[in-house]
């Protein structure tokens, strides 16, 4: 059974920072790339940082740039994502998700969200 569980949102300060987790179970996680999204109440889902499967490369949106940092630990099968500097805009439901491509299937997996709230 395949899970992805994220942890470490919350209620942060503007200026402050926060470490999300996302421990991954049920597949095989050095093989998928990972990413984060995040969704705020009345906007779509926005992809935040991805990260290859062996970690050699990432890439962030431009909103976070700068300010937030993604990494994998494949012994532990968890993702994280840094978040600093935060910002009352960077309020949203945070998501993992892990995707791999092996022709001609692909494998897509979400976890269920962790609330990050940022506000004084």
């Amino acid at each position: 059974q395949v899970q992805l569980v994220e942890s470490g949102g919350g209620l942060v300060q503007p200026g402050g920072s926060l470490r999300l987790s996302c421990a991954a179970s049920g597949f095989t996680f050095s093989t998928y790339a990972m990413s984060w999204h995040r969704q705020a109440p009345g906007k779509e889902r926005e992809l935040l940082a991805r990260i290859t499967s062996a970690g050699g490369t990432t890439i962030y949106a431009d909103s976070v740039k700068g300010r937030f940092t993604i990494s994998r630990d494949n012994a532990k099968n968890t993702v994280y994502l840094q978040m600093n500097s935060l910002k009352p805009e960077d309020t949203a439901v945070y998501y993992c998700n892990a995707w791999m491509s092996r022709w001609p299937s692909e494998y897509d997996y979400w976890g269920q969200g962790t609330q990050v709230t940022v506000s004084s």
